[in-house]
């Protein structure tokens, strides 16, 4: 069955669909190659970047939760040289959207990256803003509207590439951030990154991660993703990649209904990692079935009574 329902563009991207997937879910694409056509998914936000080289955290990082999983890799990755010197080259011919997910710990490093990922073959950049700012008492940028705005501003000015800006779900108030980073010029807006979640080991009486507390991903966060969606799609402009939960191609339908232009697929990878092409062959039956031209025809049509 043709993609052409799903042809999809984001920020200026085109996209052969409008699923993606997820930083940290899929390394730098290359490892999926055997059970995905690279080509086919809308991009691939590839491992977590930084400015050095980075180990990651001690001890255990990931442990299995009802209906998910908690992790603490501590955003270990070769740093963005390697990135652009080996990496990139490496995956340009699979033609897939590479989407560079990039953190820092001051404003002047996410700029710094985002300048240096501006080449051939970068497709946009993300930023990872649940990450302290460490010339600012530690505070995390995410969850702060002027720090985040501060993010995207400065990677903005040093890059023609698109700016997506990640969303934490440890706020109060989602509606603000995605405000704050809409007016400071993002591109998109992806949503959601992990919950703040801990495991403790009723043995040891220890906590089970190394890190102690860590991010909860998987099916239990798509109710907090949906509702979250739907929110910043009443608010915002920009389209916005909606993430959180999703398993299968009726999922995605949820996303897109709640306010969603694209999806991205995470943690479900690790248990199937040909799912992302199962889910594109699913959104493809379901808009034939239900005589729907194109994806972008659901997108924000939930209906609440009540509401226009």
């Amino acid at each position: 069955m043709s993609d052409e329902r799903l042809h999809t563009e984001i920020a200026g991207i085109k996209m052969q669909t409008p699923v993606l997937t997820a930083s940290g879910t899929f390394g730098f694409g290359e490892e999926f190659k055997d059970f995905v056509d690279l080509a086919r998914l809308g991009g691939v936000m590839v491992k977590g970047t930084t400015r050095q080289p980075r180990r990651g955290n001690d001890g255990v990082r990931i442990t299995e939760t009802p209906m998910g999983m908690l992790n603490c890799i501590g955003l270990e990755n070769p740093g963005v040289d390697v990135f652009l010197k080996e990496t990139l080259p490496r995956i340009k011919p699979y033609g897939m959207n590479v989407i560079v997910n990039i953190s820092g710990s001051t404003v002047e490093e996410y700029g710094e990256l985002a300048g240096m990922l501006d080449v051939d073959g970068v497709a946009a950049i993300e930023l990872n803003v649940s990450c302290p700012n460490v010339k600012e008492g530690g505070i995390v940028f995410g969850t702060d509207p002027k720090a985040a705005a501060a993010v995207v501003r400065v990677a903005k000015a040093q890059t023609k590439k698109p700016v997506i800006l990640k969303l934490s779900p440890n706020v109060t108030d989602i509606v603000t951030m995605a405000k704050a980073v809409e007016d400071a010029g993002a591109d998109a807006i992806s949503l959601i990154n992990t919950l703040m979640g801990m495991e403790i080991d009723i043995h040891t009486h220890r906590p089970t991660l190394g890190n102690i507390t860590g991010g909860l991903s998987g099916p239990c966060v798509k109710p907090v993703a949906v509702r979250m969606v739907w929110q910043v799609a009443q608010a915002v402009h920009v389209p916005i990649i909606g993430m959180g939960g999703i398993t299968c191609w009726q999922d995605a339908v949820e996303f897109f209904l709640a306010g969603a232009s694209a999806v991205a697929v995470g943690t479900a990878n690790f248990t199937d990692p040909a799912v992302t092409m199962k889910i594109c062959d699913g959104l493809n039956q379901y808009l034939e079935d239900q005589n729907i031209g194109h994806i972008s025809e659901l997108v924000g049509k939930v209906e609440i009574e009540g509401r226009a």
